[in-house]
């Protein structure tokens, strides 16, 4: 049954190819909001609503709360996947669409997230297909939309219709996976990783990836992350928890440890410049197919 459903969607996502490159390719629909009206959010971790639901959740800049958005666990994994900079053994369907996107000089602009009807998010991608003025919107799921987005470094936008809705969805986070916000991704730090980088017996969590302004100021992979705000992040939802603490109008304060020595940085709450999480494939044993 999961192989139909994934040949089902592939074949959707085939046939869909097919129409935004003929002349005339429009959405099914109609984004149901303004797109100067949406918000920029970037993709934080996957939680658990009620009944064991999956949701993403997703930071909105200046906000004391994360946003979660309803989605499949298959999407959820991928998603998480995605934070990680990992890739399934074999492509999933959106890394397929992402790839074949790519090879055919098509850019993923940008997904939204823009209604919610009967309890169902509706999502949209913009595509720019070179020699055409004009953006090209396709129908989407969100699940898939913010999936591909996380692969080939589309931004994302909810509209604020569905951000006043989502906020009342009740969720719990997990404690051990990863978790992004301010353009720094982090993971819970093992004592086998401790050992292997070197890092002190101190309480943090470990900075997987970084871009934007992270990035630029010279926080890299490998550093432990040791406060924010002047409280310790002791595990990935904490650092979350901490950076949605930070008072409007102001900067986040991070201190971390990189290379034998210790750093101060400041930075802003503003969804970073998106770009795309460097991914590795993951290997399995057995029968490629």
């Amino acid at each position: 049954m999961t192989l139909l459903v994934r040949g089902y969607r592939l074949l959707s996502l085939l046939c869909g190819l097919a129409l935004l490159l003929s002349a005339h390719a429009v959405s099914a629909r109609e984004l149901a909001a303004e797109v100067d009206e949406m918000v920029e959010v970037e993709v934080a971790t996957v939680g658990i609503a009620g009944f064991g639901v999956p949701v993403v959740l997703l930071r909105e800049p200046g906000a004391r709360e994360v946003v979660p958005i309803f989605v499949g666990s298959n999407e959820a994994s991928a998603i998480l996947r995605g934070l990680g900079g990992a890739r399934a053994p074999r492509p999933m369907t959106h890394e397929l669409f992402g790839d074949v996107l790519g090879g055919i000089d098509v850019t993923l602009v940008r997904v939204f997230v823009d209604d919610l009807v009967d309890n169902t998010f509706l999502g949209m991608l913009e595509l720019r297909i070179a020699e055409r003025d004009e953006p090209v919107r396709i129908d989407s799921r969100p699940s898939d939309a913010i999936a591909l987005a996380l692969q080939v470094g589309a931004s994302i936008h909810v509209a604020p219709q569905v951000l006043a809705a989502a906020r009342q969805i009740e969720f719990e986070g997990l404690e051990d996976q990863v978790v992004a916000a301010l353009g720094i991704t982090v993971a819970p730090v093992s004592d086998d990783l401790r050992e292997a980088l070197g890092l002190p017996d101190r309480e943090g969590v470990l900075v997987n990836d970084t871009r934007g302004p992270a990035l630029s100021a010279g926080l890299a992979p490998g550093a432990l992350l040791l406060e924010v705000n002047g409280e310790i992040p002791t595990t990935p939802m904490r650092f979350l928890e901490l950076v949605r603490d930070t008072p409007v109008g102001e900067e986040a304060q991070l201190r971390y440890w990189q290379e034998g020595e210790e750093h101060t940085l400041s930075l802003p709450t503003a969804v970073p410049p998106p770009g795309p999480v460097p991914q590795h494939r993951l290997q399995s044993p057995g029968t490629q197919v």
